[in-house]
C-alpha cells in the first residue's frame, strides 16, 4: 500500500498511464469495498503532497492520485498549450480506465479548477463518473478573490521562460515560506521534493506554459460558479485560513456564493495537508462521514 516515505518509493510506486496520448503517473491502493476518493494537487508540485495524508485516508478510502501533464512524473511536453480543461480530459479518461462509476474529489490549488471543470461537465451531462462530493483545499475557486505571488505573475509573463530558468530551490524554498503559516513552515524533506519533481524531465521550462491556468480561471469563472451554485453534489472548503494566496479571504467568499455547503478553517498557510496533516484529515472525514455512510452503489 502506498505510503510514499520518501521520493524513491514514489516513483517506484507510480503506474505510468497512457492517457490522452501521454504518459500520467498515477497511484491507487485500497479495495472495491470503499468509496474512491479521487485527489487532485496543485502548482507548482505533484501528488507528493498528498503522502502525509495518504496512509490515514486510505483507512476510509480507495485512493487515486496522479501528476498531472507537466507535474511531477508525468509527461512534460514543451512547447506545450497546457490547459485545465485538458487536465480534465486526462482526469476523466483515468476514472474510465479504471472503470469507476463513482468517486468523491478532494482537490487542492490547481486541482481545484480541474474539479470545477469535472463538475460542470458532470451538470451537462458529459461525465460519466458520478461526483458524490468535491472538497476543496486552498485555491483560486473564485478569480476575483484570487491573490497569486509576484514570481507567478512574472512567470506568466514575457520574462517567463527567462525567470524560469533561474529558479532555485533557495527560490521555491522562499516561495513556500510565504504561504505556509509562520507556526507550520515547510519541511526540508518537501522542499527537496517538490524541488526534484519540478526538474524531472526538464520541468522548470514548461512552468510558464502552466501558469495559463491563471488566465483560465477567469475566463471559465462564472460557469464553474453557476455549476456549484446550481448542482446537488455537496461541496466543502477547508480553508488554511493565514494563506496569503486563497486564505480567509477566499473562505469568506466561498460563504457569500454558495451559503449552504460547509466550511473548516484551519490555523495553518496554503498547504493544510503538508503542515497540519492530522487535523486536515480529521476535517475531512467529519465533513464527509454523511455522505459515505450509505451502501455502496457500484
Amino acid at each position: 500500500m502506498p505510503v510514499f516515505a520518501d521520493l524513491e518509493q514514489y516513483r517506484q510506486l507510480a503506474h505510468m498511464s497512457q492517457l490522452c496520448g501521454y504518459q500520467i503517473a498515477t497511484w491507487q491502493s485500497g479495495n472495491d469495498h470503499k468509496p474512491t476518493l479521487l485527489l487532485l494537487h496543485g502548482f507548482p508540485s505533484a501528488s507528493w503532497d498528498w503522502h502525509d495524508i495518504w496512509q490515514p485516508l486510505s483507512e476510509h478510502f480507495q485512493l487515486l492520485a496522479l501528476d498531472f501533464l507537466g507535474f511531477g512524473l508525468s509527461d512534460k511536453p514543451h512547447p506545450h498549450r497546457y490547459s485545465l480543461l485538458a487536465q480534465a480530459d486526462i482526469v476523466d479518461a483515468l476514472l474510465k480506465s479504471k472503470n469507476i462509476e463513482d468517486c468523491h474529489v478532494l482537490a487542492h490549488d490547481y486541482g481545484v479548477s480541474v474539479a470545477q471543470e469535472l463538475l460542470l461537465r458532470q451538470q451537462q451531462g458529459r461525465l460519466e463518473c458520478r461526483l458524490d462530493s468535491i472538497t476543496f483545499l486552498n485555491g483560486g475557486l473564485f478569480a476575483e478573490a484570487h491573490r497569486p505571488l509576484f514570481t507567478q505573475t512574472l512567470l506568466r509573463g514575457a520574462l517567463g521562460p527567462l525567470v524560469a530558468k533561474l529558479l532555485s530551490k533557495s527560490n521555491l524554498r522562499k516561495g513556500f515560506n510565504k504561504i505556509f503559516a509562520k507556526a507550520t513552515p515547510p519541511a526540508s524533506t518537501d522542499i527537496d521534493a517538490i524541488w526534484a519533481l519540478l526538474n524531472e524531465n526538464k520541468g522548470k521550462r514548461v512552468v510558464p506554459a502552466l501558469l495559463g491556468y491563471l488566465n483560465e480561471r477567469f475566463q471559465y469563472r462564472d460557469l464553474w460558479v453557476e455549476a456549484m451554485q446550481q448542482c446537488h453534489t455537496p461541496l466543502a472548503f477547508i480553508n488554511g485560513r493565514e494563506d496569503p494566496i486563497s486564505g480567509e479571504h477566499m473562505r469568506e467568499r466561498f460563504v457569500e456564493l454558495l451559503p449552504g455547503h460547509k466550511t473548516i478553517s484551519l490555523a495553518t498557510g496554503h498547504y493544510p495537508q503538508l503542515e497540519a496533516p492530522q487535523q486536515m484529515v480529521d476535517a475531512f472525514l467529519k465533513l464527509i462521514k454523511p455522505f459515505t455512510s450509505g451502501p455502496r452503489t457500484r
